[in-house]
């Protein structure tokens, strides 16, 4: 069974989920940028630890300098297995419209982890 993480790339943290069967997808706790390298190191770091044969990232489709920052960032990142890139655009918003109410702190992650969960569900449902 493939175990997949998918990232949602921003520019102070990095949304993180994680599926270890294809059917239940949870997020993880997301990365705080300090700088690339850091941060590419602990996404590395963190492909290891579970063990992930899949890497998803998030591109957003109607941003083109985004786009060049995060294929250059999972440029960085050390990892032997298949990444995939999937159309991201606008799932933060549609995570903030979700939770409006119910989670007060949007610099802690969360969100960010949220919209990589449903980066993640969008590329399952497409498998």
């Amino acid at each position: 069974m493939e175990k997949i993480i998918a990232i949602d790339v921003g520019l102070k943290r990095i949304g993180v989920a994680f599926t270890p069967n294809k059917s239940v997808v949870v997020p993880l706790n997301a990365i705080l940028r300090k700088n690339r390298n850091q941060a590419a190191k602990d996404i590395s770091n963190l492909l290891k630890e579970y063990k992930s044969d899949i890497l998803v990232v998030g591109l957003p489709k109607t941003n083109e300098e985004m786009q060049r920052r995060i294929k250059h960032f999972v440029s960085l990142i050390e990892f032997e297995g298949k990444i995939e890139f999937v159309d991201e655009s606008f799932t933060s918003n549609l995570v903030e419209e979700e939770i409006k109410g119910k989670i007060k702190y949007k610099r802690d992650g969360r969100i960010d982890s949220l919209a990589a969960k449903k980066i993640l569900e969008s590329y399952l449902s497409s498998l």
